[in-house]
C-alpha cells in the first residue's frame, strides 16, 4: 500500500538525526550499551523556576484553545526580549509563536516559497533545512564551505550563488551542526551582497544564541538595511533544555507574520497552552539564570576537542557555539576497519555505532559529506567513555 503514499512525502528524505536516535534505541532495547551522541538535546533538567511558572498555569487553568499566533503576554515578553537581546525593534504583529522553532521555518517556508524558487544554503547545514524547502516547492542551492574557514560562507561564495530565481537563503548561528559564529563583521559583509539584491529575503535561525563562546551574539536583522529582509527564528528548546515544549517563535516583516497566522490557523492552531505561560516565565528571566548550563557546554566543547585530537585522522576545528563538533574524518576514506571498508562519512558513522556503541551522525544529512556530527549535549562521564571507545576501534 506504501504505493498509495503521495509523491512528496515518498520524495522526502528521514531527518538523520532522528533516524540515527532510533537507531540507537533499537539497539538499547537489544541489550547494548549504547552512548547516544547524535541528538541535539540539552541534558539538563529544565531549571526550577520554569517548572513553577508551569504548575502555576495548570493551577490557573490555562485549558482553552490559545491565539493562533500565541498569547499576547508571550508575545510581549518575546518581543522584550529581541530589545533585551538582540536589539530588534518586533511589534506584536510581527511575532508567531509556533510549535517549536522547526514549525517556524515550515511556516516560513511556505508562506514566502513559490515553486522553482531557490534558496541559498550554506553548507554545512542543519538536517531539515533542505526537505522543508523542497516540500515548499523550493530548490535548495547548497553553498559548501570548508574546515579551514570555520565552515562559514564568504560574500564572494553568496554573490556567486545568487540567480535570477533566488529568493532566499536560510543559515544559523550559531550553526547545528559545525557549531560556527558569524562575527558582525561577517555578516557585514554578507549583508553588503543582500542588499544589492531586494527581492531576497534571510531566515536566520538564531535558537543556539545563548550557547555562544564568541563573546557575543550578533543577528542579521540588526545590521543596516536588512531588518526588512530579515526573519528571525527562535525558541527555547536549547538555551533552556526544553525540547519537548515545543515552543519556537520567528519575528519578521508584519506581512509574512500575518501570513504564518493564517498558515497555522489551518494546520495547527495556537501553541500548547501551559509551555507558552512557562516560556513567558523563561524569556523574561536574565540570561544569567541559565548561564550555568552554557558554561558547562563550555567546559565539554574543551574536554571533546582534547580528546578527539588525540585521535589520528580527526581534521578538527574550534566551535564558537551550540553543543556539536564537526571534525573532517574523510581521512579514513578507503581504509578498512575491522573487514568494515569506510567508503563516507555514512559508512563511518555506522561503523561507529556498531563497533563502539557510539551514535553520531553523518555530514550528508548536513550537506557535508567528509565530517560527522558529534553532539557533546551529555555528561563528561559519558564523553569521556565513548571517545575512548571511538579511539579504541579506530
Amino acid at each position: 500500500m506504501s504505493n498509495h503514499l503521495s509523491d512528496r512525502i515518498k520524495n522526502m528524505s528521514t531527518s538523520a538525526t532522528l533516524a540515527m536516535a532510533a537507531k540507537a534505541r533499537e539497539l538499547r532495547s537489544e541489550g547494548k550499551d549504547i552512548i547516544g551522541l547524535s541528538l541535539g538535546e540539552p541534558d539538563f533538567n529544565i531549571p526550577d523556576f520554569i517548572k513553577d511558572a508551569a504548575k502555576n498555569a495548570i493551577d490557573e487553568n490555562y485549558s482553552s484553545y490559545t491565539p493562533v499566533d500565541g498569547y499576547a503576554e508571550l508575545k510581549t515578553a518575546i518581543s522584550n526580549k529581541f530589545k533585551r537581546d538582540n536589539g530588534l525593534d518586533y511589534g506584536l504583529n510581527q511575532i508567531v509563536v509556533s510549535t517549536g522553532a522547526k514549525q517556524s521555518l515550515f511556516n516560513v517556508a511556505m508562506v514566502v516559497l513559490n515553486p522553482g524558487d531557490e534558496v541559498i544554503l550554506p553548507a554545512p547545514y542543519w538536517v531539515s533545512y533542505s526537505d522543508i524547502v523542497k516540500l515548499a516547492e523550493g530548490i535548495p542551492v547548497e553553498v559548501h564551505t570548508q574546515i579551514d574557514t570555520d565552515f562559514k560562507m564568504t560574500p564572494a561564495q553568496l554573490e556567486a550563488a545568487i540567480t535570477p530565481k533566488t529568493k532566499m537563503i536560510w543559515f544559523s548561528s550559531p550553526c547545528n551542526p559545525s557549531g560556527s559564529v558569524y562575527s558582525k563583521s561577517e555578516l557585514e559583509g554578507l549583508a553588503e551582497v543582500l542588499k544589492k539584491h531586494p527581492n531576497i529575503y534571510v531566515v536566520s535561525d538564531e535558537i543556539y544564541e545563548h550557547i555562544n563562546f564568541a563573546g557575543g551574539h550578533v543577528s542579521i536583522a540588526s545590521i543596516d538595511g536588512m531588518y526588512d529582509k530579515t526573519i528571525t527564528v527562535n525558541g527555547v528548546s536549547k538555551a533552556f533544555a526544553m525540547t519537548g515544549w515545543r515552543i519556537g517563535y520567528i519575528g519578521a516583516p508584519e506581512w509574512i507574520a500575518k501570513g504564518c497566522t493564517k498558515l497555522q490557523g489551518q494546520v495547527t492552531s495556537g501553541a500548547n497552552a501551559i509551555a507558552q505561560r512557562a516560556v513567558i516565565t523563561a524569556l523574561e528571566a536574565p540570561v544569567s539564570k541559565i548561564q550555568y548550563m552554557i558554561d558547562k557546554f563550555h567546559e565539554r566543547r574543551d574536554l571533546v576537542l582534547g580528546l578527539l585530537g588525540e585521535i589520528e585522522g580527526f581534521n578538527l576545528n574550534v566551535p564558537e557555539g551550540a553543543f556539536y563538533v564537526f571534525p573532517d574524518i574523510s581521512a579514513f576514506f578507503g581504509k578498512t576497519l575491522n573487514g568494515v571498508t569506510i567508503n563516507n562519512a555514512s559508512d563511518f558513522s555506522l561503523y561507529l555505532l556498531e563497533h563502539a556503541n557510539v551514535a553520531t551522525v553523518t555530514g550528508e544529512a548536513f550537506g557535508n559529506p567528509n565530517c560527522i556530527r558529534i553532539s557533546y549535549a551529555a555528561s563528561e562521564k559519558e564523553l569521556k567513555e565513548a571517545i575512548a571507545r571511538i579511539k579504541s576501534v579506530l
